[in-house]
């Protein structure tokens, strides 16, 4: 069984350009089997200066779900529509590192014909 609300929350929202992203986890409602069910989302805004700007963001966003977020880290983002290029590299000062393959992946989801690059290199 899975928790419609958590459905309900798009997996990854970013903008166009170079801005600081963050890789959440969202925990739905516990099921009677005493199972919880969770799904990794993505978030990068321009507007936001620092991580915790986004990750604040996103995590009133789920909490006004009733769900509950934890942040795994975060890095930056260059997203060009134009090129069908995003670049995914860097790390937060606050939350560490991201996971950048698992962020890679879940943009794939909504980018389907894009390329889509990782590093661990830049800030």
């Amino acid at each position: 069984m899975s928790d419609p609300k958590l459905e309900a929350v798009q997996e990854s929202d970013i903008e166009e350009g170079i801005f600081k992203y963050v890789l959440i986890k969202v925990y739905g409602k516990q099921q009677a089997d005493g199972t919880e069910p969770s799904k990794l989302i993505v978030r990068g805004y321009g507007d936001c200066q620092w991580h915790s700007d986004i990750y604040e963001r996103a995590s009133t966003s789920c909490q006004g779900l009733g769900l509950d977020t934890e942040c795994l880290g975060g890095g930056r983002i260059e997203h060009n529509p134009s090129a069908k290029l995003i670049k995914v590299y860097g790390y937060s000062q606050g939350y560490g590192k991201a996971d950048h393959a698992q962020t890679r992946d879940i943009l794939l989801k909504t980018y389907k014909n894009y390329n889509i690059e990782i590093s661990d290199e830049g800030y």
